[in-house]
């Protein structure tokens, strides 16, 4: 079996805040979308009975991790299930890191659905990706969607999933060398929690938004610059919290072109949006069917 997958990235199409749970928690409404981008992880099962994980990205390397909570909690479940008969059952994971942190294309969720579905591959622990996507909730609300692996409207607290079929397009997404906390983009006194919920037709024909970009443009002068100059090109905005600004094209050509006219000091990539993970079409290897 391969031992190289790739972690992709996502873009928020839309992002809204509908209300705050009793438990404190916010609810959404969000249309994810994976890009034809992301990180990389070499995982490699053993019976050492450690999960080990290796980065050039030293800072990374840390019990805080989202691939050692995610192989951690795959661990304890499995051994507290049975699917795992003993704790020798180990990884070694190499990440090759592409996405920023703090930048809103969910590259620590991405990392944490890739280590869940390999390693439940690699472990033979058998768990359906609905069962992977349900226990995932306790590592981050955007790990069901990596898990789920389809372009999805994603409701609650990221517990409610409609997968959807979104038009495939290009996007020139810039990250702007900012890191933002979602956590504290959701604790902000400027965030008005009562966007009114809408259906699902009603959220796919209305002009696509996102609650979190006036927050950022009021902290970060530089992001509401980023947005100014790329909407003069093609509608962009912000995705997740924060911070990279993405701009959408209908094709590879109009995106480079853009591209080619910002500031050499931009750090930024090119990327297609697909409704199949890459993880998923390479794993799966055939048409996925949402489980």
């Amino acid at each position: 079996m391969i031992h190289t997958w790739l972690s992709p990235a996502k873009i928020n199409l839309f992002l809204y805040v509908t209300s705050i749970r009793k438990d404190g928690y916010h609810n959404i409404q969000t249309l994810f979308q994976f890009l034809n981008y992301g990180d990389t992880l070499k995982i490699i099962a053993n019976k050492t009975g450690c999960i080990q994980l290796f980065s050039e990205k030293k800072n990374l390397l840390n019990v805080k991790n989202s691939i050692i909570i995610a192989a951690n909690l795959l661990k304890e479940k499995a051994l507290f299930d049975g699917k795992l008969l003993n704790p020798n059952y180990g990884a070694k994971i190499i990440l090759k890191k592409k996405i920023p942190t703090g930048s809103g294309l969910g590259g620590g969720s991405s990392n944490a659905a890739t280590t869940l579905i390999v390693l439940n591959k690699l472990w033979n622990t058998e768990y359906t990706l609905k069962e992977l996507a349900l226990f995932s909730l306790k590592i981050g609300a955007d790990v069901p969607g990596f898990i789920t692996g389809k372009t999805a409207i994603i409701e609650g607290i990221g517990d409610i999933l409609s997968p959807v079929i979104q038009q495939e397009k290009w996007y020139l997404v810039v990250y702007p060398y900012i890191h933002i906390s979602t956590r504290k983009m959701f604790s902000s006194p400027f965030l008005k929690s009562d966007t009114p919920k809408k259906s699902i037709p009603e959220l796919l024909t209305l002009p696509f938004s996102n609650d979190f970009e006036n927050i950022a443009k009021k902290k970060f002068i530089k992001i509401k610059k980023l947005i100014s100059m790329l909407s003069s090109y093609a509608p962009s905005r912000m995705t997740g919290t924060g911070s990279c600004v993405f701009s959408e094209f209908n094709n590879k050509r109009s995106a480079e072109k853009i591209f080619s006219l910002l500031p050499k000091n931009m750090k930024g990539f090119i990327a297609k949006s697909v409704n199949i993970s890459p993880l998923h079409k390479t794993l799966y290897k055939k048409k996925y069917i949402y489980i």
